[in-house]
């Protein structure tokens, strides 16, 4: 009996085991997709490939704001303050520089991957004297922001790219303060109109479907953007205003 006990015991520990040492790299899968995509799926969306700091021109063209109405964007984030704000995917701080003279008791951190892109954005950090900004170094991974220190979270036609949603998604949500807000910005996969490569939109149904297993729920979505969703998650353990 006792060597019995000890057998049962010994498989449990070995089944927790090999649990905790599953990758999340089970959760995607691989196949030839879009000509535009990486051939890596998620919860069956083909992730795009990443934007370079190349197509940074087209991050600041002098038609973006009439394209998707950004003034109209930050109002439906409701910004306060002295909010903290994350930027997730910042490229070269198009919504950054807009966001920080509402946060002049708050802050801003303008988080990216890519070198060049955090380069011109501390250029102009230190060319303009903005005192509210940080720039971060972000990862496949990881935000790389500190637990519950930000009080919304502004995510604009980058989610798609990232290489490892789960992981970024958990890492954001760590970053959250209890009540703090997810804006994510896509274009609208539902719109045949919308003049954007299939693989770079995406549907309600699939954000809501990724971010529900994240532990997130939709709150609403602003449907007043030209082109985009206006997506607004929470912790689902979270309370709504």
């Amino acid at each position: 009996m006792i060597k019995m006990t000890t057998l049962l015991l010994l498989l449990c520990l070995s089944s927790m085991a090999i649990a905790q040492n599953t990758s999340s790299e089970d959760v995607y899968t691989y196949k030839k997709g879009d000509p535009n995509g990486t051939g890596k799926w998620y919860m069956g969306r083909e992730i795009a490939y990443v934007m370079g700091y190349e197509g940074m021109d087209w991050l600041d063209r002098p038609e973006r704001e009439k394209e998707e109405n950004t003034a109209k964007l930050l109002n439906n984030m409701n910004i306060q303050p002295g909010d903290t704000v994350a930027d997730i995917g910042a490229g070269s701080g198009y919504h950054v520089f807009k966001i920080a003279p509402s946060v002049k008791k708050g802050f801003v951190y303008a988080v990216d991957i890519q070198e060049e892109m955090l380069a011109v954005m501390d250029y102009r950090i230190d060319n303009n004297k903005i005192d509210n900004v940080d720039v971060v170094k972000g990862s496949e991974k990881s935000v790389n922001l500190a637990e519950k220190s930000v009080d919304k979270v502004l995510m604009v036609d980058v989610y798609h790219e990232f290489s490892y949603p789960v992981e970024m998604i958990a890492s954001i949500k760590k970053a959250l303060r209890a009540n703090g807000r997810v804006y994510l910005i896509e274009y609208r996969a539902e719109d045949a109109s919308v003049p954007i490569k299939e693989v770079h939109k995406m549907s309600e149904k699939q954000a809501v479907k990724e971010f529900k297993a994240a532990g997130f729920k939709l709150e609403s979505n602003i449907s007043n953007l030209p082109w985009q969703h206006c997506m607004v998650f929470m912790k689902a353990s979270s309370k709504s205003h």
